[in-house]
């Protein structure tokens, strides 16, 4: 099981590592990002997709319905604007990211030198795009999801489904307060706490023991782990978190 997994994960970081934006069909657009307190504050994720479609890009907010043709996570692309310090200047720079969470392109830095939040967002989210403009996106047709399959462990492993391996993980404390339960959905699995609340969204991979998992606007993996137990991971701050969660299928 070591050995798959770790050959699956360098298999994946080497794919990441050869992908370019033009690999991916669309980009998912968040409500929220880290430096704003509500959702869409300042406008700020109406004017990223804006400048995402003026760039050729297919966009699409991370709660709309996606159509038919997008519904595979790992050939989108998640963006991400984050803010940069600076003493009477405002600078925003972009972020690509795959399923994995792992950095497929980083704009240049944005500057404005506008007092108004909106007004200076505005300035410097454009001044931004203009070095993703200039990679003058087009799809290529290359299916990113396909090139990560089990064929690239042994063909027995293949046929070993999610449904088998959810099956096969250990029986969780049912006592336990943090007991997330599962509940099916078209794409995967959501998970449940006891008010019920959705605390996290999980969608199904090509590897029967990873999910990909979103939870509060962060985009990870869940993984179920030699030990038994599922992990979230994720890049904060561009640091690999890792989280222990107590799930029951």
């Amino acid at each position: 099981m070591r050995i798959k997994f770790l050959l699956v994960t360098l298999f994946c970081s080497v794919i990441g590592f050869s992908q370019s934006v033009n690999d991916y069909k669309a980009v998912i657009v968040p409500l929220k990002y880290d430096f704003i307190k509500t959702e869409n504050q300042y406008r700020l994720s109406t004017m990223t997709k804006s400048n995402l479609l003026k760039a050729g890009f297919q966009a699409f907010y991370a709660n709309e319905q996606l159509p038919a043709g997008y519904t595979d996570r790992c050939e989108l692309l998640y963006v991400d604007v984050k803010r940069d310090n600076g003493f009477l200047v405002t600078k925003l720079y972009v972020e690509f990211k795959d399923c994995y969470g792992k950095v497929v392109y980083t704009s240049e830095v944005g500057k404005s030198k506008e007092k108004d939040y909106e007004a200076a967002y505005r300035e410097s989210l454009d001044d931004a795009f203009k070095s993703i403009n200039a990679l003058h996106y087009k799809y290529s047709g290359k299916a990113v999801a396909s090139t990560v399959k089990a064929t690239s462990i042994s063909p027995a492993a293949s046929v070993v489904t999610t449904a088998a391996v959810v099956a096969a993980a250990p029986s969780p404390d049912l006592k336990d307060p943090n007991l997330l339960y599962a509940q099916p959905t078209e794409s995967g699995y959501q998970l449940i706490d006891k008010t019920p609340k959705v605390v996290m969204k999980l969608l199904k991979t090509s590897q029967s023991n990873v999910f990909i998992a979103i939870k509060n606007n962060v985009q990870g993996s869940l993984i179920l782990k030699e030990d038994g137990q599922w992990y979230f991971e994720s890049y904060q701050n561009d640091k690999l978190v890792s989280e222990k969660i107590v799930v029951k299928f």
